[in-house]
């Protein structure tokens, strides 16, 4: 399954109400380590059925970032049952963001 975009318009239904985990990447374009973090997350959403990957561009989601106190990016939240479960901060390797999933 393909990375989906996140917005304040949709985060209930796609994170709050998902039937599973979603893995909430805060991330912008000018990001370096984002954009190194981007392709594993788009591999890891390829290869787990069992969790959803969301991407929140936090220069047009200003306030999504702020509610999940997002001070530096790239920032990874785990959603299960529509509460946060787990956060990683920072580029890390595959291996690091897998140990979170579970």
């Amino acid at each position: 399954m393909a990375t989906i975009k996140i917005t304040k318009d949709n985060f209930e239904a796609e994170v709050l109400q998902a039937e599973k985990p979603v893995l909430v990447d805060f991330w912008a374009v000018w990001c370096g380590p984002c954009q190194m973090v981007g392709p594993v997350l788009e591999e890891i959403s390829e290869e787990r059925d069992d969790l959803i990957v969301g991407k929140v561009n936090v220069d047009e989601e200003q306030e999504l970032a702020a509610q999940f106190g997002v001070m530096s990016i790239p920032t990874m939240i785990l959603f299960k049952g529509g509460e946060a479960a787990g956060k990683l901060v920072g580029a890390m390797p595959k291996e690091e963001i897998l140990k979170v999933l579970g």
